[in-house]
């Protein structure tokens, strides 16, 4: 028997199996709009059998965006544009979750293939805001500004107007992005916050503002539906953001009612370098998982249906979370099963939690 294609039960909802496509930026998007390349790229996960199906990162305003190019959902407009996705998601027996993020100070970027270079106002770019005025690459210093209270209290409202839409949308799954160097991790890891006031300095402080997020997101979201939270486990730097720090952060996440963590790490720094290599990252979801007492995602370079079985069977994470392996196939779900010798019923329909 198969876990990697039992139910995984979060809250009242029920997902069909533990394969979870990973939230992907796609740079696709106009004025952070889901086009019709949004349904066929998401839309076609479904068809190929995954449990979940992520939305990329999605900005919470037009400054959170990595690049001008990438998702958003900051109006109504976008709510509306993303709700024929989410219910052709459902249609395939697939639960819709999207991302909510802002990158911080690695916002205003161009488009990987062109550098992936910070851009300015001439090049549809905007100035980026931090915890701290700290640059996140030393080679191209571009200098964020530091958040006020009061920009502080707005990006609050800010994530949670942001879930409100999702829920009109028809989201399912929230998940709230903490991690690769983008705002809420800046404000967690000491290589990128140096504040001095109530949001900075110990790690109560540091954790403040991302707790503040989750638990506004938390309390908009419906009862019966799960949030998750993506994490960096750690900053593979000394002095940095790590495990210990995310375990803490953890079970204040868990007391706020966040009913998985997705485990990720880096990208804080340029000049980080993980161990890079398959399951390089699984070891802190199940870190998480038994030093917390809450489900995770494993994630990172897991490309193989017996990997991924391993992973489930054994109890060293909740769910798998594939990005890449799901971009060069988009029916891995389907190729998995037949590895692992799962028969599926065909079309492939599930019955939806009621």
């Amino acid at each position: 028997m198969s876990i990697l294609f039992t139910p995984l039960t979060l809250r009242e909802l029920v997902i069909k199996n533990r394969i979870f496509v990973s939230p992907m930026c796609m740079y696709s998007s106009r004025d952070g709009l889901p086009t019709d390349w949004h349904m066929v790229h998401l839309g076609s996960r479904a068809v190929g059998g995954a449990g979940l199906v992520m939305v990329e990162a999605t900005a919470v305003t037009p400054q959170g965006r990595i690049s001008p190019d990438d998702s958003g959902i900051w109006s109504a407009e976008h709510a509306a544009a993303f709700a024929p996705i989410t219910r052709f998601i459902k249609e395939q027996g697939a639960v819709p979750g999207i991302q909510l993020a802002h990158a911080g100070r690695k916002a205003s970027t161009d488009l990987p293939w062109k550098g992936g270079r910070p851009v300015d106002v001439n090049q549809r770019g905007w100035q980026t805001i931090a915890p701290s005025p700290v640059p996140f690459s030393r080679e191209e210093p571009v200098i964020p500004r530091e958040a006020t209270l009061q920009d502080l209290e707005t990006l609050l409202g800010q994530f949670a107007a942001a879930a409100r839409r999702s829920v009109e949308a028809g989201f399912e799954v929230a998940e709230i992005h903490m991690a690769h160097g983008y705002l809420l991790h800046e404000f967690l890891s000491p290589l990128s916050n140096q504040r001095r006031d109530d949001f900075g300095g110990s790690l109560e402080n540091r954790c403040r503002f991302p707790l503040r997020v989750a638990k506004a997101v938390r309390d908009i979201w419906p009862e019966h539906l799960p949030v998750f939270v993506r994490v960096s486990a750690t900053d593979w730097m000394d002095g940095g953001w790590d495990l210990e720090q995310t375990l803490h952060l953890a079970h204040s996440l868990k007391e706020i009612g966040i009913d998985l963590i997705d485990c990720s790490s880096g990208g804080m720094v340029p000049e980080a370098m993980p161990p890079f290599g398959p399951g390089f990252q699984t070891s802190f979801a199940t870190s998480i998982k038994r030093e917390v007492g809450i489900p995770t995602g494993a994630v990172g370079v897991i490309t193989d249906p017996a990997q991924a079985e391993q992973i489930v069977a054994t109890g060293l994470a909740d769910a798998v979370l594939l990005a890449r392996a799901m971009l060069r196939d988009p029916y891995w779900p389907l190729h998995a099963a037949k590895a692992l010798g799962v028969d599926l019923p065909w079309p492939l329909q599930y019955e939806r939690a009621k």
